[in-house]
């Protein structure tokens, strides 16, 4: 296969990823096709680097357990509807082991971006916060949700590099 069409299909999910974090910062939403896309695309994106069949399996089976992870935290309403799908298809995509520093970098990420909010949503900043877009003013809300997406966009972005998907690629060439 060519190594362009390999790179385009591999560099699916670091944009996918990036823009379901980022619609989720401004928007409180992932849509549905950032999901949808990012796991049609796995199995092509996985063909064309050579990865085999084996892996394929083992990517897919850890795409399913955190489809059920993510289920669970959305039951339990930790995370929203849209950042449990776009956990899961982060797990297809990463496979294993790099699924273990997705869930860690996830962890701190989320932390942080808790912690952050919660600094900026304080009586004590609030009134030094310039003004801005109106997604930044829900974004400081006291009261908001947590915009997740952007936690699991950075812990996948972090895993990555640990997924066999783009180490088969640099392999290719």
């Amino acid at each position: 296969m060519l190594p362009a069409l390999q790179m385009i299909l591999v560099m699916v999910f670091p944009a996918l990823v990036t823009v379901g974090g980022l619609r989720d910062l401004t928007s409180y939403i992932i849509p549905n096709w950032i999901s949808i896309t990012l796991a049609a695309a796995f199995l092509p994106a996985a063909l064309a680097v050579g990865a085999p069949l084996g892996d394929i399996g083992l990517h897919a089976a850890v795409g399913a357990g955190a489809l059920v992870a993510g289920m669970v935290m959305f039951a339990l309403g930790w995370i929203g509807g849209g950042d449990a799908k776009l956990f899961a298809a982060a797990g297809l995509w990463l496979g294993w082991p790099a699924c273990l520093i997705f869930i860690a970098a996830t962890a701190v990420a989320g932390g942080a971006l808790a912690l952050s909010l919660l600094m900026l949503r304080s009586i004590w900043l609030r009134p030094f916060l310039p003004g801005g877009p109106a997604w930044f003013g829900r974004l400081v809300e006291p009261g908001e949700s947590v915009p997740y997406g952007v936690a699991i966009a950075i812990g996948a972005l972090a895993a990555l590099p640990y997924s066999t998907l783009p180490n088969l690629m640099a392999v290719a060439f």
